[in-house]
């Protein structure tokens, strides 16, 4: 995980590519994290 000012960075072990979240000022909408737990391959 990397971290620059607000924005988080997440990398899959095994796929290509990062997420990145900004945090921690509001809540995740349902339909972003949705998105985010797909390209995780979370779900």
């Amino acid at each position: 995980m990397n971290i620059e000012g607000s924005h988080h960075q997440f990398k899959h072990p095994s796929k290509i590519g990062k997420v990145t979240v900004k945090h921690p000022c509001k809540d995740i909408p349902k339909g972003t994290l949705r998105s985010i737990y797909k390209q995780a391959g979370w779900l």
